[in-house]
């Protein structure tokens, strides 16, 4: 209906490099005939847990082959990998997992504390079943959480096993990883990964309506999720093609239109919203405010979500800060 009026996607046919939508298999169940409306829209799914353990090889096979039917690639989580792992088990575990269907490996360190090297010697195991893989990132215990610098090194280490994407744990949603604990996004986070690699490196988990609606309008279309609820799919691909309106999302009840604080923050998000992409030395000329000033300003303007920093593409040692989408706030 309508075709023409329709925004295409860049990657419009399967397998796609970019754009990626996972959702999670929990068992659920599913309606056939709407799955088989949208099954265009998923790119992985996910099967959850340890969950591969608990069911009966036959129907696993048989699910599997399901999602196959619809060009749908399917995914073992991090939990069994660590859990194979520490068992001492990995080896036999990636043979039985190509043997009944799985096209890709999530491993993570949420249990365990991997060595570069230990990391490689998996990433062959994997390759030799000719299997793709994918390194997790990120700890799922709020109280344990990886800052920017250790995020950053971990995300190293996966690129150099030779990991094409990176996925960011969210666990729920609420204060891990990239979000906080409201579960909006901490730009300033995001902003320090995509400074040094770029946004389609990784694979954002994203539960909430409102953190997938956030990162669509930061990064576009191409922005791969995860943790998509089978409900949200068609949502979500209809965003990515530009049709909804933030009402849509009920994202003005996770985020705010103006800033908060005294007249400081206010002046300088005014400011960077005007003139941006701009320097603190700039700010400074600009306000003749105290470093100091501008700087907490900053710091409180980060913490509400609403710039977000980045290295200067002419200088890495300076920092520059954007407004986050105006429009989705």
């Amino acid at each position: 209906m309508l075709f023409d009026l329709t925004k295409g996607r860049i990657d419009d046919k399967k397998p796609r490099r970019e754009g990626l939508t996972y959702i999670t298999d929990k068992l659920q169940c599913i309606d056939r005939d709407n799955f088989e409306i949208i099954s265009s829209m998923i790119d992985v799914v996910k099967i959850h847990g340890a969950f591969p353990l608990l069911i009966p090889e036959a129907a696993l096979e048989k699910k599997i082959k399901y999602y196959h039917d619809f060009d749908i690639l399917v995914s073992t989580g991090s939990t069994i990998t660590e859990y194979t792992i520490m068992e001492n088990s990995f080896e036999r575990f990636i043979t039985e997992a190509a043997r009944v269907g799985f096209d890709i490996i999530q491993i993570g360190e949420n249990n365990i504390d991997l060595s570069l090297d230990k990391k490689e010697k998996i990433a062959n195991i994997i390759q030799s079943k000719d299997l793709e893989f994918l390194w997790k990132v990120g700890k799922k215990d709020p109280r344990h959480q990886l800052g920017i610098n250790e995020t950053l090194s971990k995300i190293e280490e996966a690129i150099k096993t030779g990991a094409k994407k990176v996925i960011l744990e969210a666990n729920q949603g609420i204060a891990v990883g990239i979000y906080d604990e409201k579960g909006l996004v901490k730009w300033n986070f995001v902003g320090a990964l995509t400074a040094k690699y770029p946004p389609m490196n990784f694979i954002f988990e994203a539960p909430f309506e409102s953190q997938q609606s956030s990162l669509i309008a930061e990064f576009g279309q191409r922005v791969n999720m995860a943790e998509v609820q089978l409900d949200f799919v068609p949502l979500v691909e209809s965003h990515r093609r530009g049709f909804l309106s933030n009402s849509t999302y009920g994202i003005s009840s996770y985020s705010r239109k103006e800033p908060e604080g005294g007249p400081a923050s206010k002046f300088i998000y005014y400011i960077i919203n005007s003139k941006h992409p701009i320097e603190q030395g700039e700010l400074i000329h600009l306000t003749h405010l105290p470093r100091r000033t501008i700087q907490n300003a900053i710091d409180e303007l980060k913490h509400q979500g609403l710039i977000i920093e980045k290295n200067s593409l002419e200088d890495t040692r300076r920092k520059t800060y954007y407004p986050v989408k105006s429009d989705w706030l």
